[in-house]
């Protein structure tokens, strides 16, 4: 009981500090007030309500029950990082066996092998420099090589479900099954991705990603209550440590959203020019070039390739790779992370691009000439301001790893310390937050946080 009277009044407090927040409560009524933008809204929550809906429903002839506390495949899920990440990602669906079991990961998966293509495959990258017509086609090829991805993770899935309890397995696991258990997680993404899609165009924007963060977000009261039941269960546990373990998650996302919005501006002036009777140019804008413009890509990459060790098993080489707790694991990722942050950093980063562009439209950074000097400039910047990056990145891969060796956070809480879980809710809620802020700026209104310092407002 005491543990359930500690989450209660933790979400209580919560609720009483945003209601006593008259510019917040002012915001509100703002939104409702802009036609628009409630609909928007509105549509948005409906269409997050029905992702949510499907995360429960379970692939016909998949016995739920088989699969409950203190099963093989529940174990599998705790006791694997991989598995408990996507778990985390598909907001517990992927451990319900539920027709959106997948998630979005094959889409994110074949986004980035797409991203990848743009750079080395000059068909692909005349496709990104068409405009619009060619971001069409880009999703197009994105949306098939998701069904091939799927096509092979479906049967994976199915079969690591089936090694784990077979008995859930209500019509055994025949070919016919196991085609027509694919079909329908191949259909469940599918109908994720249109989801995202209609979010993007008519509700809030960012779609995919707002569903990525439902899922983590919706994992995170399971995850409280689990940490609470740990703290109250055990002879050193108790409520001086939860509320220790809370302040420290809440500096950890001060710490990340200072990462993601920090910048470095570039100056750059424009040259005067008389056209009619309007003058242009003359003004002195900025270059903002992102400390972390890689975002979450590092972690992912270094974390795809953190399980390689497991395809040999049986090895001294992946035994000190098994545990995510481990010296050589969390080393490993956070020199991975690192650079990969220089590698994805240098692919969406072209200094030449914007040297190009400044000198087409009469631009130029003061006491820099243009060309290559420009060039170089823009490049040492960009190194010198990634090396902190980097850093920071590589110590949000690795913090859940340290909550849980130093703290002894439980995993599942543990996953919203840091990684690919902290840095897409931060960085999702920051995009929300600028969309429904452009929206109020428009109609006159004050913004969200009116001594806030989100990134475009001016």
């Amino acid at each position: 009981m005491n543990q359930y009277l500690v989450v209660g009044v933790v979400f209580l407090v919560v609720i009483a500090l945003l209601a006593t927040n008259k510019k917040l409560v002012e915001t509100l009524k703002n939104i409702y007030k802009i036609e628009e933008l409630r609909k928007r809204v509105i549509y948005t929550i409906g269409l997050l309500l029905v992702y949510r809906l499907g995360s429960f429903v379970v692939i016909p002839g998949i016995n739920p029950n088989a699969l409950g506390e203190g099963s093989a495949y529940a174990s599998q899920l705790e006791g694997n990082g991989l598995l408990g990440l996507l778990n985390v990602f598909s907001g517990g669906a992927f451990g319900n066996a539920a027709i959106f079991a997948l998630g979005v990961m094959p889409y994110i998966t074949a986004s980035i092998i797409i991203q990848l293509m743009g750079m080395m495959i000059p068909y692909f990258q005349k496709m990104q420099k068409e405009g619009e017509s060619g971001r069409r086609k880009m999703n197009q090829w994105t949306r098939f090589l998701t069904i091939g991805v799927l096509i092979l993770q479906g049967p994976a899935y199915i079969a690591n479900l089936y090694h784990q309890v077979p008995t859930a397995f209500v019509y055994g696991n025949s070919f016919g099954v196991v085609c027509l258990m694919t079909t329908i997680l191949i259909a469940g993404t599918m109908f994720i991705m249109w989801l995202g899609e209609k979010i993007t165009d008519k509700g809030i924007g960012n779609g995919i990603s707002l569903i990525i963060m439902i899922g983590i977000v919706a994992r995170l009261p399971h995850a409280l209550l689990a940490e609470v039941n740990a703290r109250f269960q055990t002879a050193t546990g108790s409520a001086i440590m939860l509320i220790l373990e809370l302040v420290l998650l809440f500096l950890v996302f001060m710490a990340t959203i200072a990462l993601v919005q920090a910048v470095r501006k570039v100056p750059v002036q424009y040259a005067k020019r008389i056209v009619g009777n309007k003058q242009y140019g003359g003004v002195r804008q900025y270059i903002p070039l992102k400390m972390n413009a890689a975002n979450v890509m590092p972690i992912i990459f270094a974390q795809a390739l953190m399980f390689i060790p497991a395809l040999f098993s049986g090895t001294a080489f992946a035994a000190a790779f098994s545990s995510m707790t481990g010296f050589w694991y969390n080393f490993t990722l956070a020199v991975l992370v690192i650079a990969f942050t220089y590698f994805y950093t240098a692919i969406i980063i072209n200094p030449q691009m914007m040297a190009d562009d400044m000198k087409r439209n009469g631009g130029f950074i003061p006491g820099v000439k243009p060309g290559k000097q420009t060039v170089n400039y823009i490049d040492t910047i960009m190194t010198r301001i990634t090396l902190p990056g980097s850093f920071f990145l590589a110590i949000v891969a690795i913090l859940p790893a340290l909550a849980m060796k130093f703290l002894g956070i439980q995993q599942a809480f543990a996953y919203f310390y840091g990684g690919t879980s902290l840095l897409i809710m931060v960085g999702v809620v920051l995009d929300t937050l600028k969309q429904i802020e452009s929206y109020l700026l428009m109609r006159h209104y004050d913004g969200l946080m009116k001594t806030g310092r989100i990134q475009g407002r001016h």
